[in-house]
């Protein structure tokens, strides 16, 4: 690997040294650590990279094409490779395709959005800022209007827990919930599916989410926390097709 005055030398941070795309990664994630790169920067070309990383321009070209393709990168013609800000939106695309041929992950996924929720609502009663109470009401308020239509519905039902997980400012709890928000928008349309024909369950609805805004409102950790226990308790009985009897608190 040749050496340069010039450009920092980085190490790689695996022991065992990786081909392609996993060193081109490596490569980019120990220079952005290091504050060698930053978002914007021009990446080094094709010819001096290869030498650099010593793999061939054929890895680093397929390496390039597949972390653009993930929005890490951005390839310009003419004017060279930037290091960009990943599109998360993008990564849940590729995240939905990884999931989608193995059902048996959706809970799994579920567990996952329970554990982000449960301590995004925490960080929320500590953290919401006034137009994040708005935001959550006016997802609210959505909810009341869509109460009968399963679609829509479904639809204002993510809104308002997106809402929530936004309002715990978490940057970290934000960008992995938007990376598994395309399941978690299609399990709200396909529970709100189920629930359609059950009166009580859309006054139940209602009534919950209502309650869980006051309590965040409120900055009640307690009351939030059993609240949202209670309605994952609710959404499992969906999931699996276990309607009983529910009753709603008081």
């Amino acid at each position: 690997m040749p050496k340069s005055a010039q450009t920092p030398k980085i190490a790689l941070s695996q022991s065992v040294e990786p081909k392609g795309y996993d060193q081109v990664l490596n490569f980019l994630s120990d220079q952005l650590r290091a504050g060698v790169l930053q978002v914007g920067d021009r990446l080094l070309p094709e010819r001096e990279l290869a030498l650099r990383l010593n793999i061939s321009r054929p890895l680093v070209r397929e390496a390039v094409r597949a972390l653009a393709m993930i929005g890490v990168l951005e390839v310009q013609q003419g004017r060279g490779t930037f290091v960009r800000s990943p599109d998360f939106s993008t990564l849940s695309d590729v995240f939905t395709f990884m999931f989608v041929q193995d059902g048996d992950e959706l809970d799994d996924i579920m567990e996952l959005r329970e554990g982000i929720e449960r301590q995004a609502i925490r960080l929320a009663c500590l953290r919401a800022r006034t137009n994040d109470f708005e935001k959550i009401g006016t997802a609210l308020e959505d909810i009341y209007a869509t109460i009968d239509d399963p679609e829509r519905g479904g639809q204002a039902d993510f809104d308002f827990h997106t809402r929530l997980v936004e309002a715990s400012h978490s940057a970290a709890l934000i960008k992995v919930y938007t990376i598994i928000s395309r399941i978690l928008r299609s399990n709200h349309v396909v529970r709100r599916r189920r629930i359609a024909a059950w009166g009580r369950m859309r006054e139940y609805i209602l009534d919950h989410h209502d309650k869980l805004f006051r309590a965040v409102q409120r900055r009640d950790v307690e009351d939030s926390e059993r609240l949202l226990s209670e309605h994952f308790a609710i959404g499992e009985q969906l999931t699996n097709e276990r309607l009983g009897r529910i009753t709603a608190s008081s």
